[in-house]
């Protein structure tokens, strides 16, 4: 297993992440609505290699919130099936980096948490309707 970093193949996405890190998240930290961002770190599940993704900051109490709606796309995106293999994850919240574990929600837990990530961004509802797939909502909690 390697600790090297693969940048996305979106030029976007990497200089988000390289801003986002360089500036502890004061730069690349915050959406055009004023959402909060995470950069979320995992594991490729065929390369090994890490890759990381800026996502909207949900929190739940001491666990936070990640969608996996690829603005709708008819597939989940590449971070989701990542963690899907190795739920082992970090997560940088601003300049504090975090070892957490995954696991997609489901039932009860998955309706409120979906709510409390609409209402942090409206457009996931737009993105549900896009796709015939149900948007994966993923618990992330601290390790230890």
């Amino acid at each position: 297993m390697t600790n090297e970093y693969a940048p996305s193949p979106s030029e976007f996405v990497t200089d988000h992440v390289r801003r986002y890190e360089a500036s502890g998240g004061t730069d690349g930290g915050t959406m055009p609505n004023g959402s909060g961002v995470v950069v979320l770190t995992t594991r490729g599940r065929k390369t090994g290699k890490l890759r990381k993704s800026p996502l909207v900051r949900v929190s739940d109490g001491e666990r936070y919130v990640v969608i996996a709606s690829m603005g709708g796309a008819p597939q989940h995106p590449a971070w989701y099936l990542n963690l899907v293999a190795d739920p082992s994850v970090t997560l940088q919240d601003g300049d504090s980096v975090l070892a957490m574990q995954a696991r997609i929600a489901a039932g009860d837990e998955r309706s409120r948490l979906w709510a409390l990530a609409v209402e942090q961004w409206p457009d996931y509802a737009e993105y549900q309707r896009k796709t015939s797939r149900e948007i994966p909502v993923v618990v992330l909690e601290r390790n230890g």
